[in-house]
């Protein structure tokens, strides 16, 4: 061994520790500075090691298998393996792959895999760090000492190295020592399926095999269904405030799958939706600022932990939708910033790699490797946890170059504009592997005009599922904030997104970014006393319901919470104790109960010809009325809505059809802490023209209140 090796081994900045450890023509060498003896051994055979003027490297003379035992300063010895006995064990195409940027299935190669390599049992891990110098495992099996376990470089710039004898839960991270401006850094593993519980940052070697699923029923039944024309009501849920012990504690992973579950059944929400749940250092970033992509949360528990609860949520029959945030992450230094002294998951140029209006880094979407870590990130959590739909985080923010930019702190991408165009090719081909897991749906929190936003890859568009309406969020919210008498004049507020709701799949939005931050819960932005600020919602909640679209409701709204929501609190279930919140509660459970058992109010929610107005003129009464039609052209429902606090009796509404009308919902119904105005159940038809239909109904509409009606049919 020359001393420059000897010396560079001990500095840790050795590029291959395999040229100077492990078997050498006739010679065992090895670094083992705990030791105070060791020996080679081999069923009888037992040669004791020399140790060298170097403290901690030990030499022997051997040919063949061996193992190594090791004797300490109290007594004790221990039998290894030696790492740097074995060879390679990643193979050259997964590596190609990799490189090319089409490793779809990253997780399984890199990270930390405990297997069986020439008939020893250990830990393989793999990390890509081109420009390291040398990158070595450090870990409480080896006092975390950044000398002992060196890896080995392979082609593309992935350091592997197996341990012998290491099992799962394990902690370890990765000194990297770049060969640039003398960085050096221990991070996490940026594959790593479970961390320590924040604030530490270590990495845990963990087992994503031993779950034993039992919702093969639903993912069976999933697979054969059509999410567009199925009814999705979401309850947004961030798991750290939702609910907590009296204490303060939030609750863990398996007694939400008992407590959130039963609660997303009693409200019959089809859906649950949840604030990242990848690990995080900072719980104030509600979960948007990811160290851990491939790990969920260890606050509330383990990998098994939350997969039960996955599992009883679909046992319940509640799908599972978790945020994904490939556009950014935090400059942490344990996590993927500057991983390996260069800019490597980011963007070199400032004016590509940085977020000023979050204090974040970008990703390089150009970059091969990166490409395969989010695309692979995507396909691990529908697969591993069978989660059933990912919503993207912050698409805007990836689309456009100049997005939170000034001039002159952007890049215009080759044709001269503002669109990324890696970013776009990189949502396309994300959004083309995912749409390969049957069932799976993506969504788009896009609030731009971004075209084709949920159109198909091969038509042009970026190959959504769905896409959230911000757009009729904020015109709902300007509408409703206005004191009834002034609404006539911006009734434009709320008919205005019927003339662009089906150009893309939308999910209409009332999510945590709008009840935070000075902008006032759903009922803190309602006008009025309070009895009218609870009608307000409801009639907010009814005219949402019956709207094309798919359904998305934060936490806390559904009670009429009026402080706005904070993440170091629990929703204030105390409001339960008051008649007015319960029954919004109440109503919430029916309008959802309704909205899944009418077909007409969900099976066209993308097709123009599924709605039709009746009339949207009268602006004088603040009134609207609208049908619903499902694809059983005799199935459908009439709807109307009275934004102001007047009783309107003999309303004359046109219909096509003579009949019974049932009153199907009524917002103002004193089950729901109205004022119990309606039409007693019913309403028959007239053959009194109206509205350009033949017949019409002569209605009482109730003060700032939602009517649906239903024809009643005999042999319904």
């Amino acid at each position: 061994m020359l001393r420059e090796e000897i010396d560079a081994l001990l500095g840790s900045y050795h590029g291959d520790p395999f040229r100077i450890l492990g078997p050498h023509g006739g010679e065992v060498r090895v670094f083992l500075p705990q030791a105070i003896a060791v020996s080679l051994i081999r069923d009888e055979t037992r040669v004791a090691m020399r140790q060298t003027l170097e403290t901690g490297f030990w030499l022997g003379e051997w040919t063949g298998p061996y193992r190594l035992e090791l004797e300490f300063a109290d007594g004790r010895k221990e039998q290894i393996e030696d790492p740097y006995r074995f060879g390679p064990v990643l193979s050259e195409f997964d590596l190609h792959l990799h490189g090319e940027g089409t490793l779809y299935r990253a997780w399984e190669t890199l990270g930390a895999h405990r297997r069986e390599v020439e008939g020893s049992d250990g830990v393989v891990f793999a990390v890509w760090a081109p420009n390291a110098q040398a990158v070595s495992v450090t870990a409480d099996f080896n006092d975390w000492d950044t000398r002992c376990h060196p890896m080995r470089m392979r082609d593309g710039g992935v350091w592997e190295l197996f341990i012998p004898g290491v099992s799962y839960g394990v902690h370890y991270k990765y000194f990297v020592k770049s060969k640039y401006n003398g960085y050096e850094m221990l991070k996490c593993d940026p594959y790593g399926f479970q961390t320590e519980i924040p604030p530490k940052t270590a990495s845990v070697v963990a087992d994503l095999g031993r779950y034993d699923w039992t919702d093969a029923a639903w993912m069976a039944e999933r697979a054969e269904r059509k999410p567009l024309d199925e009814p999705m009501s979401v309850y947004e849920v961030h798991l750290e405030s939702w609910m907590r012990h009296p204490d303060g504690r939030s609750l863990s992973y398996r007694e939400m799958a008992i407590a959130l579950v039963a609660y997303v059944k009693r409200l019959n929400y089809t859906h649950v939706e949840l604030l990242p749940i990848m690990e995080h250092p900072f719980s104030g970033s509600w979960g948007y600022q990811v160290t851990g992509f491939y790990a969920p949360t260890a606050r509330f528990g383990t990998p098994d932990d939350f997969k039960y609860f996955v599992d009883e949520c679909h046992r319940a029959g509640i799908g599972v939708i978790v945020d994904w945030v490939p556009g950014h992450y935090p400059r942490d230094t344990h996590g993927l910033a500057f991983f390996d002294g260069t800019a490597l998951y980011e963007h070199a140029d400032p004016r590509k790699g940085e977020h000023k209006g979050w204090g974040t880094l970008v990703f390089n979407y150009g970059r091969s490797e990166v490409v395969s870590f989010l695309i692979s990130n995507a396909l691990f959590w529908l697969e591993q946890y069978h989660i059933d739909g990912l919503r993207v985080d912050a698409v805007a923010s990836m689309l456009y170059l100049d997005y939170c930019r000034e001039p002159g702190e952007w890049v215009k991408n080759e044709f001269g504009g503002r669109e990324n165009l890696e970013a776009i090719a990189f949502l396309r081909q994300c959004n083309t592997e995912v749409h390969k897991i049957p069932g799976a749906v993506t969504i788009a929190e896009e609030s731009t005009s971004f075209v084709g936003v949920s159109r198909p890859v091969y038509t042009g568009g970026l190959g959504f599922t769905m896409k959230w309406n911000m757009g009729w969020m904020h015109d709902m919210f300007a509408f409703f904030k206005y004191n009834p008498v002034f609404r006539k004049f911006n009734q434009n507020h709320i008919t205005f997104s019927l003339l662009y709701a089906f150009t893309e799949n939308f999910v209409l939005p009332i999510s945590h970014d709008e009840v935070v931050h000075g902008k006032a819960t759903l009922i803190g932005k309602m006008p009025g006393d309070e009895w009218q600020r609870f009608a307000n919602v409801r009639a907010f909640l009814g005219f949402m319901y019956t709207h094309p679209g798919k359904k998305l409701l934060f936490m806390g709204q559904e009670i009429g919470q009026y402080e706005e929501w904070n993440e170091a609190e629990s929703v204030n279930w105390a409001m339960l104790d008051y008649p007015l919140h319960r029954q919004l509660q109440q109503y919430v459970a029916e309008v959802n109960a309704l909205y899944r058992r009418e077909p007409a109010l969900y099976e066209r929610d993308n097709d123009g010809d599924g709605f039709d107005w009746v009339d949207f003129r009268d602006v004088e009464s603040s009134v609207i009325s609208f049908n619903r039609k499902a694809k059983d052209p005799r199935d459908w429902l009439l709807v109307v809505c009275n934004f102001t606090p007047m009783v309107r009796h003999g309303y004359r509404i046109g219909v096509h059809e003579l009949g019974t009308y049932v009153e199907i919902l009524n917002s103002d119904s004193h089950l729901f802490g109205g004022s119990n105005v309606g039409n007693h159940g019913w309403e028959l038809a007239e053959e009194v023209r109206a509205y350009g239909r033949p017949y019409s109904l002569a209605l009482t509409l109730p003060p700032l209140g939602v009517l649906v009606f239903k024809l009643a049919r005999p042999e319904a």
